[in-house]
């Protein structure tokens, strides 16, 4: 199995929603006041013959008028016609901004020859909760010209791909674990974001339910630890990618 992060950016959000690039060389923190400061970076696993990514970033397109996403793809060696599944955690913006290409108003698929993977239930939460999270104009667009397979709960979804829904950071929100030979990866979305969640008990007040996501991330480090995970962390910042040790007095994620 090879993983690959896709890094997209840092961005700041504030209670817009709004995702602003934020350079530190260029910006000061002191500019943005009451703005929270997260990387974005999807994952590209390469897993029993077939290419898999893992939540889609913002989309934006870089200077030339190429996706980012898609630049990242092609630097790690492939190109985005070979990706053949979209795994999507849930479909806040920063997580599915990157399924289609916009460019000057016009939409096309990002990965024409991929099956898009969504709880069925997130999908209907982003009609039925409409708001800056979710953009539906996105989805319409996916509806009528993407292969989109709806899945209900968790399991497993095909040779090497366990689905498991969590909830707590959106109603339906999903975590995925991947399994090859004897390595297995664990991509945990907004319910386990960044490292530091692992190591510090916290309810976060950007999660539905803060408390049940603090709960799942005491048991998914504990299974980290006991199973040997490289854990995926989608907005991490100390590391993108690490296994979860014990040590005394707590545990610790050594960036891999």
């Amino acid at each position: 199995m090879e993983v690959h992060t896709l890094y997209e950016g840092t961005y700041s959000v504030d209670i817009t929603k709004k995702f602003i690039p934020f350079d530190p060389q260029k910006h000061s923190f002191k500019e943005r006041p009451g703005s929270l400061f997260i990387n974005v970076q999807p994952f590209l696993i390469q897993l029993n013959n077939q290419l898999v990514l893992v939540d889609t970033g913002l989309g934006f397109n870089n200077e030339q008028g190429e996706m980012v996403l898609h630049q990242n793809i092609r630097n790690a060696g492939y190109v985005p016609e070979d990706v053949s599944l979209v795994l999507l955690s849930h479909l806040h913006y920063d997580h599915s901004g990157g399924t289609v290409k916009i460019d000057q108003g016009d939409l096309s698929l990002s990965f024409p020859e991929a099956t898009y993977v969504i709880q069925r239930g997130e999908w209907e939460q982003a009609y039925i909760k409409p708001g800056s999270s979710y953009r539906t104009e996105i989805f319409d667009y996916l509806q009528r010209n993407a292969h989109i397979d709806f899945i209900e709960g968790s399991g497993n979804y095909s040779r090497g791909i366990d689905v498991e829904l969590t909830g707590a950071h959106t109603l339906y929100h999903q975590v995925f674990l991947f399994s090859e030979d004897s390595e297995k990866v664990f991509f945990g979305g907004d319910v386990l974001p960044e490292p530091e969640e692992l190591v510090k008990n916290f309810v976060a007040k950007y999660d539905l339910d803060g408390r049940l996501a603090m709960e799942q991330r005491k048991v998914f480090g504990a299974r980290a630890i006991a199973e040997n995970w490289n854990c995926l962390f989608y907005h991490g910042k100390t590391a993108a990618t690490g296994r979860v040790i014990e040590e005394a007095g707590g545990i610790k994620v050594i960036s891999s």
